[in-house]
């Protein structure tokens, strides 16, 4: 189901970029936002997982480095079907994880310092197996296009607004709209295409949950560590962007009220209770 879910808002969402572009274009806009998409997509695919791992100051440890590390990374990846993806380490208090790479060949499980610190062996573990999920079911590069795709509606929106101010196109030009509609479109395409992009990687996330407790062996392993990580998460800030916010574990950012709406991980306490679920064979 979360797969199907996936699938559908990823088309919900190319499809609003290219009806924005038509809307604000014409068949030429059309045209051009069809260009971007794939433009941004083969960008995304290629070096995205470079580009996060030095936003972060990941470094690669070999084995020699962290055996304990790189030994239990091994064993579950290779419980999963997985070949070894790559390990690094990030010089950070606040303990999370993610993963990265555009597919299981070229995958990369990062983890800070801090998350080393405050977790248990086998909470570490059910961490890294939630990684490993995403790495087999290819959510990091689903969830970046999706992130990217949201962000390329905000900016044709700013692009947009400039064009209004300026005057705008011609109405001779084929395909021309409605300006009210494309006002409206303006304010409310690129809070769509986030709320899109917020579900995606929120469907994305409860997978991961339910596949890393399969990979790890006991679902509770992970739940034990999302309580954790949740408290920690709240007491010790990290410097995050946003825009990467949805490859953490938990998310970096703090933030209540409204801002939940936009949150791109589920609830903590959801995603503990189906774990708990699963441990106790309710589901």
């Amino acid at each position: 189901m979360n797969g199907l879910k996936t699938m559908v808002l990823m088309v919900t969402l190319t499809l609003m970029f290219v009806g924005f572009g038509a809307l604000i274009g014409g068949k030429s806009g059309m045209t051009i936002a069809l260009i971007m998409a794939f433009g941004l997509n083969f960008l995304t695919y290629w070096f995205s997982d470079k580009i996060v791992l030095k936003m972060y100051g990941a470094q690669e440890v070999s084995e020699a480095e962290a055996p304990e590390l790189h030994a239990m990374v091994r064993r579950l990846a290779t419980k999963a079907g997985l070949p070894m993806p790559k390990v690094c380490i990030i010089d950070e208090d606040q303990p999370n994880a993610f993963a990265t790479g555009r597919n299981p060949e070229h995958g990369t499980v990062a983890v800070t310092t801090g998350i080393m610190r405050i977790l248990t062996r086998e909470e570490l573990e059910g961490v890294i197996a939630h990684e490993l999920a995403h790495i087999k079911h290819r959510d990091i590069l689903v969830s970046t296009v999706a992130a990217t795709i949201a962000g390329a509606i905000s900016y044709l929106a700013q692009m947009a607004q400039w064009a209004m101010i300026f005057g705008g196109r011609s109405n001779d030009d084929e395909g021309s709209s409605n300006p009210i509609a494309a006002l409206v479109m303006m304010i409310v395409g690129p809070i769509a295409a986030m709320l899109v992009q917020m579900a995606i990687s929120r469907a994305r996330e409860y997978g991961a949950d339910e596949g890393g407790a399969e990979i790890c062996g006991n679902p509770m392993y992970l739940a034990n560590a999302l309580k954790k990580l949740h408290i920690a998460s709240q007491q010790i800030p990290m410097q995050a962007n946003p825009a990467t916010s949805h490859m953490f574990i938990v998310n970096p950012l703090t933030g209540g009220g409204i801002l939940k709406l936009f949150s791109t991980h589920p609830p903590i306490e959801e995603r503990i209770e189906r774990l708990q679920a699963m441990a106790y064979g309710r589901i």
